[in-house]
Parts: C-alpha cells; sequence; structure tokens
C-alpha cells in the first residue's frame, strides 16, 4: 500500500512527465495546465499545490535533466583539458564534451531515456521569451565555461565570429540528434552494422567542426552577396509597385462598374416642362373658363341694411 508520501511523489512524478512530453510535442507556449492536468491524471489543484505556475513547473522539468547533464559536461570537460593539456586539447574534444553525456543519458531511462534528445533539441529551438531568457540565466557558468574551451581551440575565429558560429552549430546538431534515436542516425551511410554512437557523432561533429574552422568570409564573397541583395530587392520593388498598380486599376475598374450598376437601377423621373409669362397667363386663364358640371349660377345677395327695412314698412302703413 502508497504512503501518503509516495503518493505525492508519484503525482509530482506524473506531472514533470506530462509536462516533458506536452514540452516536446507542442513547446512551451501551446503547453496548458488543462492539458497536463488531463495527460497527468490529476486535478488543477495538485498542480498548483506542487509548482504553484506554469513556469516553476517548465523549471522543474528542465532543471530535472539539464542539471544532471551539465555537471556530466564539466566533468568530462575538465577530464579532457587534464587528458590534453594546452595546444593539445582539440576542438572535436570540445565538442564530445559537450554532447557525449547527452548521449549516455538517452540511453538511461532513469535519467532521460530515449526522448532526452528530443527534450534537448526543444529547448535549443523553443522560441518562447521564457525558455530564451531562463537558459542563459541559469545555465551561463556552463556556457561560459564551453565558450572559453572552444575559443582556445579556435585561436584563428575572432570572438565575435565565434559566438554566433557555435550558436548555429550547436542548435544544428542538437535538432539533428533529436530527431532520431542515435542508432538510427544516418542510415544511408551505415554499411554493415549498425554504427556506434561515438560514429554516429564524429560524422556530425565533421561537419560542424568544419563550420567552426571556416575562415571569415574575404570581400569577394560579401560583394557578390551584396550584389545579389540588390538584384533580389530591385526585383522586388518592380513587383511590388506593378502589383500596386494592378490593385489600384482593379479599385477604378470596380467603382465604375458600381456608379454604372447604380445608374442603371434608378427610375427615370419625367421633365417638368418650362414655364413662360404668357403660358403662365393662357394657364389663368383656362382655368377660370372652366365649368363645373350641373352647378347653378346664384344671384348676388348684400346684406340689408335697417333703417331701409323700417321706411319701407312705414309706407305699407
Amino acid at each position: 500500500m502508497k504512503t501518503g508520501k509516495g503518493t505525492a511523489g508519484d503525482t509530482k512524478a506524473r506531472i514533470l512527465d506530462a509536462t516533458e512530453h506536452l514540452f516536446i510535442e507542442v513547446g512551451y507556449e501551446a503547453t496548458s495546465l488543462r492539458q497536463v492536468t488531463s495527460r497527468a491524471i490529476v486535478n488543477l489543484a495538485a498542480v498548483n499545490y506542487h509548482f504553484r505556475s506554469k513556469d516553476i513547473m517548465m523549471q522543474a522539468v528542465l532543471g530535472r535533466r539539464l542539471d544532471p547533464l551539465n555537471a556530466r559536461r564539466l566533468a568530462l570537460l575538465d577530464a579532457c583539458e587534464a587528458r590534453w593539456p594546452g595546444e593539445q586539447l582539440r576542438c572535436e574534444h570540445v565538442m564530445g564534451a559537450l554532447f557525449v553525456p547527452a548521449l549516455q543519458m538517452a540511453r538511461e531511462p532513469e535519467v532521460g531515456g530515449p526522448s532526452f534528445l528530443r527534450l534537448l533539441g526543444r529547448v535549443y529551438s523553443d522560441t518562447s521569451p521564457f525558455i530564451q531568457s531562463y537558459l542563459p540565466g541559469h545555465y551561463a557558468p556552463v556556457l561560459g565555461r564551453f565558450s572559453d574551451a572552444f575559443a582556445r581551440v579556435l585561436p584563428e575565429i575572432p570572438p565575435h565570429e565565434l559566438g554566433w558560429r557555435l550558436t548555429f552549430a550547436l542548435k544544428a546538431l542538437a535538432s539533428v540528434l533529436a530527431g532520431d534515436a542515435p542508432g538510427d542516425l544516418l542510415p544511408a551511410f551505415a554499411q554493415g552494422p549498425d554504427q556506434s554512437d561515438a560514429h554516429v557523432l564524429a560524422q556530425l561533429s565533421a561537419l560542424v567542426v568544419a563550420a567552426l574552422k571556416a575562415p571569415v568570409p574575404a570581400s569577394q564573397q560579401l560583394s557578390a552577396l551584396q550584389d545579389v541583395f540588390l538584384i533580389g530587392e530591385t526585383q522586388h520593388a518592380e513587383e511590388r509597385a506593378g502589383q500596386i498598380a494592378s490593385n489600384a486599376l482593379e479599385a477604378q475598374q470596380a467603382q465604375q462598374a458600381e456608379q454604372t450598376q447604380r445608374a442603371d437601377t434608378l427610375p427615370i423621373a419625367p421633365r417638368k416642362p418650362r414655364r413662360t409669362a404668357h403660358s403662365e397667363g393662357a394657364r389663368r386663364a383656362a382655368i377660370a373658363s372652366l365649368t363645373v358640371p350641373g352647378a347653378r349660377e346664384r344671384p348676388i345677395i348684400f346684406p340689408s341694411n335697417p333703417l331701409d327695412d323700417w321706411m319701407r314698412m312705414r309706407s305699407r302703413t
């Protein structure tokens, strides 16, 4: 029978596992607490009890995987520098110290398992502000340690050039490793038995190291690319101008068609004849001469005068 402490530990582990799988599948922004509770088969109160927020929960997910990884990385880099001191240290040694621990943890279910490389690839590729701000702040000592090591083995590359090259190369390598299981990488190059992790990493590192050691672009390369950019911008400007002119013509034609349709649907009002002084007089005369059929002419009767009425009655008497 499980104790209360064991049950709480199982619940926390299920929440972390569910969050990790969702983060690998859809990224940080698309991972919701509702999805986590559904996949972990817990209620929201349990999530709030153990982590209080999504950010704290994600920090716990990354910390339980990346903290052991970085500890192994630093220990292996120390061992490599001790084994190959000074100029004996090669770029491949530093690259191996960075990625061999990741391949090892992918073979160990208790610390990562098969999905660990996919997690690492998502961490390097996720563009959410939380992930972008969390990693440099939380792992600044590790990043600084490896940056110094790469700078020692690649002294011919300017520091500012080396910085962005490392960012590009390491993200590219992590994305490739995150795509498949280590033994399934580069199947087209495997002839015969399966390749070991060291063989796969050697092939991938060869490409990355070549990119890191590539000479700084010469003025001719820069000039050639600037010419291509100029041609592309000119084409884009011409295409944009043509599109604007086409849109304006379509809008004008649509407006004209609307005006024509509106004019066709309006009723035509009869025109009123223009009146002149002569026609107005004739009209009034015609109206005055009209008689109403069936009407009789009545005599005009003026009101009587009371004094005249008294005189007429007196003469009669």
